[in-house]
């Protein structure tokens, strides 16, 4: 018989032993159309996953392979249009991806995807489906322009039902000459571990920022606009310290030092923002054909605390109803709103107005008010009409007592 709770602790334990045995590291190159390297890749990834079978749920660990490579899909990008990609790919239609973005500054891999095939035996034996699935996550990974990122430690990246460990990582895009760079940019997990030597102590987050800045964040595909968002965020994070204190610390996004970028689908609206204080945050916009509405369906949000006992932070929820409306029209509301991703992590939006696939002439639609503007406009109506009625009563006081006072002189 087995002991109890074994069921619950085996994934934990296999996540553990993840991090114990490395795999071997591989070296992947995406070069340009004259033979220049533009991506270059070290490390050893784990990956952790779950799949159906007919005897029931099976947890599955296994190493990206020696044999891995780099699909010709991957992407040098180019400036403005498009951005850079290293695709690898293994057994028989595995791949993950590193979509790469950067700004003046800094370059980070802004996205990562795996898309896995169950209909794999290798890896996943006697998976009920035959499916390819795929999962998406915004990562941590980002280092200074003309710098190589580098992690000793291990780093996870979550995405949904699989983890990704990497090990050992060196990864750099955008190269200058055609190799790592000698200088490096470290990741958190290797700035507060012992192997590394100590850095400055980094201040405590400010517990309560001024109301963030009010800024425009639109997306553009092949036909056209597809997404006008003007709004400003400001982030909510519990977390605990290396003290073993736990705090909430709340954070503004500043406009001027945040990289946009995003994509259109005839299903998806995806903004993506990535600023220079190691935070990414992804909001996607999905529609319901059948009601005609659109919403904001999924936030996925990162972001390094030096201060906390594990710096890097992550949370994400893809069942979200938020900021509806009808296709066409935009939704607008001048009130703070609260969106809560996790009980770790909630958004606050301030003076929001968005607008998701049907934008005509990048312009907002007719706007559909939220419901605490509509509650904020009724209290001054009702004060109004308050106000108004003790005046009548005042004024109908004085003539009766006018009335009165005239009677008492009357002639006998």
């Amino acid at each position: 018989m087995a002991a109890p709770g074994g069921a619950r602790r085996q994934p934990l334990l296999l996540l553990l032993l993840a991090g114990l045995v490395h795999s071997a590291s591989a070296v992947f190159v995406v070069k340009d159309g004259n033979g220049t390297a533009c991506i270059m890749a070290n490390f050893s990834a784990h990956f952790f996953t779950n799949y159906n079978t007919k005897s029931g749920s099976k947890n599955v660990t296994f190493d990206l392979p020696p044999k891995a490579e780099v699909l010709n899909s991957s992407s040098c990008g180019k400036e403005n249009v498009s951005d850079s990609s290293l695709v690898i790919a293994f057994g028989k239609g595995n791949t993950l991806t590193l979509s790469f973005t950067r700004n003046a500054t800094r370059y980070s891999v802004q996205m990562m995807s795996f898309v896995y095939n169950l209909s794999d035996t290798q890896f996943f034996p006697n998976a009920s489906s035959k499916e390819v699935k795929t999962v998406t996550s915004a990562t941590d990974i980002m280092a200074d322009i003309n710098k190589k990122y580098r992690c000793v430690s291990s780093n996870q990246i979550h995405m949904n039902s699989v983890t990704v460990t990497f090990h050992d990582t060196t990864i750099q895009a955008y190269l200058s000459n055609n190799t790592f760079s000698k200088e490096e940019t470290r990741c958190a997990q290797d700035e507060h571990s012992p192997t590394v030597p100590p850095t400055p102590p980094h201040p405590s987050p400010t517990l309560a920022p001024e109301s963030p800045a009010v800024h425009e964040y639109n997306v553009s595909g092949a036909n056209g606009t597809c997404l006008l968002a003007k709004m400003g965020l400001q982030l909510n994070i519990t977390y605990e310290k290396k003290d073993s204190t736990t705090v909430t610390g709340v954070f503004n996004i500043n406009p001027n030092k945040t990289h946009v970028s995003g994509s259109c689908t005839a299903q998806k609206v995806t903004l993506a923002l990535w600023s220079e204080s190691s935070t990414s945050l992804v909001f996607k916009f999905g529609m319901n054909a059948s009601s005609s509405r659109f919403f904001l369906e999924e936030i996925q949000f990162n972001r390094t605390l030096p201060d906390a006992k594990m710096p890097t932070f992550q949370a994400a929820n893809s069942s979200l109803r938020a900021l509806q409306a009808t296709m066409g029209n935009s939704y607008k509301c001048n009130a703070e709103e609260h969106i809560q991703v996790t009980k770790a992590f909630s958004l606050n939006v301030f003076q929001v107005w968005v607008q998701a696939f049907q934008v005509e002439g990048d312009k907002f639609g007719s706007a559909e008010e939220c419901q605490l503007d509509e509650n904020n406009m009724l209290i001054p109506i009702a004060v109004g009409g308050a106000l108004a009625g003790l005046v009548l009563i005042v004024l109908i006081a004085y003539l009766i007592g006018r009335k009165r006072s005239h009677a008492g002189y009357q002639t006998i």
